[in-house]
């Protein structure tokens, strides 16, 4: 866009038209999008049309059925969506202080899932918002959800898919994840595109708490198979785990998202098929109490798409 100037841009396009380019583009018909953000077709035209006379280029392809963007259109489009995301990010920081949110959450979960995400997502809510205070308690799964449904944690977040949720419980998803196997590098399954739960259990298998909603997936999905899970090794924690599989002792599973862990370099991990090794995350309050304006900030963080969309695994 070598006609179009960042001076330009900012004196001569307000935030409504770039909001209007992007509605236009969902809707199809820049009349639609007239409707939709409540003005006339012909000033939406007009500010359509001067829009593409800064850019110096043609944002939109006209047809008979109405408009699409161009390579360029979708070129400003992508950028567009950046801006009004950042805006939208700022005004939420911003409104720590012009809210005056401010108080106490307690937060019930279980430790793989404040390893993975709950703790960076704790860290930057009490960033924005400095006058809350956030009481993080670690437990089981079960634990979380029962904390929760006895009234002494405001939120809960936890395996979905693993515990049974209580009716008394609302709970939105707030990640999703799956599990994989963790292997000495060099190991013989190490190259395969996935392994099946037959594999994983053929092999001499590195067990963490029994009461984690790892091993309880883990129990369950063999039970269904007609067999039972028995590790070879049982540990306490993932770090432990995958020490003994580094030092060639067996194989483990963890959570795809705890890649990150330091001794990468020594293990090989491949993804388990099945419907039982996706992991669904939720964040739950009680079903019908009313919560303070703190815990709803956090649970529209940790749900927010756009975050969800940045955290999730590749597959």
């Amino acid at each position: 866009m070598s006609g179009l100037s960042i001076h330009s841009l900012v004196r001569r396009v307000d935030l409504f038209t770039l909001k209007l380019f992007l509605t236009a583009i969902e809707e199809g018909q820049i009349g639609r999008a007239a409707a939709r953000e409540h003005i006339a077709p012909s000033a939406a035209t007009k500010r359509i049309q001067d829009l593409e006379e800064l850019a110096g280029l043609k944002l939109f392809d006209r047809n008979a059925k109405g408009v699409v963007p161009s390579e360029a259109g979708q070129v400003f489009a992508r950028h567009i969506r950046i801006v009004l995301a950042t805006l939208d990010d700022m005004r939420r920081e911003l409104s720590a202080f012009t809210d005056g949110i401010r108080g106490h959450v307690g937060i019930a979960s279980p430790r793989l899932l404040i390893v993975q995400f709950l703790a960076k997502e704790v860290g930057e809510f009490t960033r924005r918002f400095p006058l809350v205070n956030v009481e993080l308690h670690e437990d089981s799964n079960a634990n979380a959800l029962r904390s929760l449904s006895n009234g002494e944690v405001d939120l809960a977040v936890f395996v979905a898919n693993t515990d049974p949720v209580d009716a008394t419980v609302e709970s939105y998803e707030c990640n999703t994840d799956r599990l994989v196997a963790v292997l000495p590098a060099g190991h013989r399954l190490a190259d395969k595109g996935s392994m099946s739960l037959e594999e994983l259990l053929d092999e001499d298998l590195i067990g963490i708490a029994p009461a984690t909603t790892v091993m309880i997936t883990l129990r369950n999905a063999a039970k269904a198979l007609g067999r039972q899970l028995e590790p070879k090794y049982s540990v306490n924690t993932v770090e432990a785990a995958r020490s003994m599989v580094t030092a060639g002792m067996g194989v483990t599973v963890h959570p795809r998202s705890m890649l990150f862990l330091d001794g990468g370099e020594h293990l090989s991990t491949v993804q388990l098929s099945g419907i039982w090794a996706h992991r669904s995350y939720h964040v739950g309050k009680l079903r019908g109490k009313a919560i303070t304006a703190t815990a709803e900030a956090l649970i529209e963080q940790l749900t927010d798409p756009l975050r969800i969309a940045r955290e999730m695994p590749a597959d």
